[in-house]
């Protein structure tokens, strides 16, 4: 095992509680932005902290990573076009979307952009460096479980199926740059895109 493991469990602890909370105010409210910002910074200065210095460096594509971004996306995309029908889970996207007003303005694409670059930092980062011999099953593993901490099945959802992704590519690039490219492509085209899938209706 590599990496600080105790600093991990740290970082991520605050961390969830922090994403929890944020997640839990207002839209577009102070205490919205103030708690999404501290989420990102204790991702990315925790996760920074946290992973061992001294790693091997190797080329890490860019193209590649933001074509798989474009991908990801038109998967979501079809099966948003199935899940609006399902109550349940409508709502639970709804939610997510709220965020967004209707539009994506730049304080929320911003939020958005800077703690799924973080998350990377984190998860793809220190919590894989610190994760043994199984590091992808188990940095998704405690992906998820802190994403369940936004108490939202859409978000649960997204993470189970983007977690893995992300973890395969920190292991096929060796380095961090690949799951953020695919991360921010992806999360950029969902934010433009999904929320008049799920508008509430006038």
């Amino acid at each position: 095992m590599h990496g600080h493991p105790y600093r991990v469990a740290g970082v991520a602890a605050v961390g969830t509680g922090l994403l929890g909370a944020s997640l839990s105010t207002p839209p577009g409210s102070t205490a919205f932005y103030g708690l999404t910002a501290a989420t990102a910074a204790t991702w990315t200065v925790g996760g920074l902290a946290a992973t061992p210095r001294g790693l091997p460096a190797r080329r890490e594509p860019i193209l590649t990573p933001v074509l798989t971004g474009f991908a990801a996306f038109g998967v979501f995309y079809g099966c948003a076009l199935v899940v609006r029908r399902i109550p349940f889970l409508r709502r639970a996207i709804a939610g997510v979307f709220r965020y967004t007003e209707r539009a994506p303005t730049p304080p929320v694409l911003l939020t958005a952009l800077a703690n799924g670059a973080a998350e990377e930092v984190f998860f793809r980062g220190a919590v894989y460096a610190a994760a043994g011999r199984h590091p992808v099953p188990v940095s998704s593993l405690i992906y998820v479980l802190t994403t369940s901490a936004t108490r939202n099945p859409a978000l649960i959802l997204a993470a189970v199926v983007m977690g893995p992704l992300f973890g395969m590519q920190r292991r096929l690039t060796g380095g961090i740059r690949a799951p953020i490219l695919t991360h921010l492509t992806w999360s950029t085209l969902m934010i433009h895109y999904l929320p008049p899938l799920f508008a509430t209706e006038p």
